[in-house]
């Protein structure tokens, strides 16, 4: 497994890829945004309890500041279906600013305890609303009220493509993308290092996934090159695998051109951002609507992000040059070790604008809100909890170091 130190034992709760957590999580990611991708500009519902906004220019919002000449301007993300769980569940609870009493949300009571608050509490944070806490790291003045943050925020939802190039236009603060910015818009690497901040808040072991009643029919586990075949119009029938016997026509679902999963699985898994895919019977914009695809049709298959699986969305192993990657933690192989072919960075990407005062190519509200997300409790609450992958402690540590940089004070090990 990842050198996931701080992750060991109690935090790594799931023991099998699906739960019934997952299906929630598709709900939660219908709530809000567009459903058929949308526009740079357009806004989620901003979570629980705050005052969201409805997207708009990127840091066109409340306009203002908070009397210590920060901003306070709305500060909106939009993107990727797959990074949405947990840009969107990190938003809903800044528009929150949960008090330390609500241990549900944030922080310990005598029934609850969230995973990281000790680490949080040490740091200063036992007194302070949620929010508060993280702005106040970046000379944000706390407002000590409940569903008042420093500053509010929102998240669209669309592709990876169009929320880098919504971010890259300065048509929002921060671009989400579950594939990398030069894949999606076709850059090369000085060129996205010059332009922007490569936030990675999390990983997906993206799975590939399978309808029951090609689950039922034995398909439990497929090779790298059986998938190669089916998305590449080799293999058209289920009995055309080696040892499966389910003669049923194979339906391949794909995700959107332009979607960070799809530019993903076309990297991993057929060596290119632009890999013929001839064997695709149909694509869907977002993972929810690939997830009721399989769980609709006979004989589907598709690719996803792991927070969208479920009961009758199964992922299957997958053996890659005799090394199988099997669905369960516990396994000596898993979809969900760094090493597992599929496994990708999900990107929150922010713009570089030249000669900022803050240095570190963010703005403060940025930098905040990103840094909510780098820490035992974020990593829990907002990346495992969405059942995806924490970053193993060394790259938390680097992704800390860099948000650091636009810190009032030393930010420690939370």
């Amino acid at each position: 497994m990842s050198d996931r130190n701080w992750v060991d034992g109690g935090v790594s709760r799931r023991k099998v890829l699906i739960t019934s957590g997952a299906l929630g999580t598709a709900g939660l990611a219908g709530c809000s945004g567009s459903s058929d991708g949308g526009d740079g500009g357009s806004g989620g519902d901003g979570g629980d309890g705050g005052s969201g906004g409805d997207g708009g220019d990127g840091g066109s919002g409340v306009d203002g500041d908070d009397g210590s000449g920060q901003s306070t301007a709305l500060l909106n993300a939009e993107g990727s279906s797959t990074v949405y769980p947990i840009s969107n569940t990190g938003s809903s609870y800044w528009n929150s600013n949960a008090p330390p009493s609500d241990g549900e949300y944030w922080g310990a009571n005598d029934e609850t305890s969230v995973p990281g608050w000790d680490q949080l509490a040490d740091d200063g944070a036992g007194d302070m609303l949620i929010a508060d806490y993280f702005a106040s790291k970046f000379g944000f003045e706390p407002t000590d009220q409940r569903s008042s943050p420093p500053f509010p925020t929102t998240v669209g939802l669309s592709h990876s493509g169009t929320g880098c190039e919504a971010v890259t236009d300065g048509l929002v603060d921060i671009g989400n993308s579950s594939g990398p910015i030069t894949a999606e818009l076709d850059w090369s690497e000085e060129k996205a290092q010059n332009t922007v901040v490569d936030n990675v808040v999390g990983r997906d072991g993206q799975p590939v996934v399978v309808s029951s009643d090609v689950s039922d029919a034995g398909v439990t586990q497929l090779t790298g090159e059986d998938i190669r075949g089916i998305y590449q119009n080799e293999i058209t029938n289920w009995n055309q695998i080696d040892g499966v016997d389910y003669d049923q026509e194979i339906y391949a679902i794909g995700r959107a051109e332009g979607s960070g999963t799809d530019t993903s699985f076309r990297l991993n898994m057929l060596g290119a951002a632009d890999a013929s895919m001839s064997g695709v019977d149909t694509r869907f914009g977002q993972n929810q609507q690939v997830a009721q695809a399989v769980s609709q049709n006979e004989g589907a298959i598709a690719y996803m992000a792991l927070a969208f699986t479920s009961e009758t969305v199964i992922p299957i192993s997958i053996e890659f040059d005799g090394t199988l990657y099997e669905t369960s933690r516990d396994a000596e192989n898993t979809i969900f070790d760094s090493e597992y072919p599929l496994n990708r960075d999900l990107h929150m990407y922010t713009l570089i604008e030249e000669n900022n005062p803050d240095g570190g190519g963010y703005d403060r509200r940025e930098a905040a809100f990103v840094n909510m997300f780098l820490n035992e409790f974020g990593q829990t609450v907002f990346v495992e909890g969405n059942n995806y992958i924490p970053l193993p402690t060394s790259d938390l540590q680097s992704m800390k170091d860099k948000v650091s940089s636009v810190a009032t004070e030393d930010l420690l090990s939370p």
